[in-house]
């Protein structure tokens, strides 16, 4: 089921990039934003085997989880405006 709900993120993020970006920076701000996605998993495996080395299993996946919930709620409060971006707003920025 994450699978799906990732799956809509990311066309949902896309499309957004894709729409809102001038066509003359669209080629590398996806070149910018393939990189960052390529290496996020990467570079979090890294991050969550060095953490369970360090802390041990059960209290490095609190400590994942917790961390989790902390960045998705500053995400949230800093990206606040952006839960209101109507498809008007995106034509008008288009056009």
């Amino acid at each position: 089921m994450e699978g799906a709900f990732d799956s809509v993120s990311v066309i949902i993020r896309s499309t957004i990039m894709q729409l809102l970006t001038p066509d003359e920076m669209r080629g590398r701000v996806s070149a910018v934003n393939s990189m960052f996605i390529g290496s996020s998993n990467e570079i979090g495996a890294f991050e969550s085997g060095l953490t369970a080395k360090l802390m041990r299993t059960v209290p490095a996946v609190v400590f994942g989880g917790s961390m989790t919930i902390l960045v998705a709620g500053i995400t949230y409060m800093k990206t606040k405006r952006m839960t209101k971006l109507s498809l008007e707003e995106i034509n008008q920025h288009t056009t």
